[in-house]
């Protein structure tokens, strides 16, 4: 099957969206879930920079555009259903508009809310404007 029948055969949602995964490559760590259409798919694989659909801005969002915290693709994967996709990304920082590494920074331990990421960059300075 080439690359161009696999990606027909994704199964989008009623708006043409498919959940899509960051995990950073080479740890493991999961990043962030974002959504992405057949557009973004399209320029994440010809650029090699990961390209996600905004459903707030309902536009695409090329991930680092205004924070420069870009995620260049390494490995794109698509699970067994073709409902979801699995993005092998190297992350330059923060990947969470928080300022942390990782969007998955809130667990429940021994029945508690735990923080267990802090903040790397200041949210307000991820998004100053030059």
């Amino acid at each position: 099957m080439t690359a161009k029948e696999l990606l027909d055969r994704l199964v989008f949602d009623r708006d043409g969206l498919i959940p899509a995964i960051a995990q950073q490559h080479d740890t493991g760590e999961v990043l962030m879930l974002a959504w992405m259409n057949r557009a973004a798919i399209d320029e994440t694989l010809a650029t090699g920079r990961v390209c996600y659909w905004s459903r707030s801005r309902k536009s695409l969002w090329r991930k680092g555009e205004t924070s420069g915290q870009v995620q260049r693709l390494i490995e794109f994967r698509v699970d067994c259903d073709n409902d979801c996709l699995l993005l092998l990304v190297d992350q330059t920082g923060v990947a969470c508009h928080t300022g942390r590494r990782s969007c998955f920074f809130t667990a429940i331990r021994g029945g508690e809310r735990t923080i267990i990421a802090d903040v790397e960059v200041a949210p307000e300075q991820l998004y100053e404007k030059p």
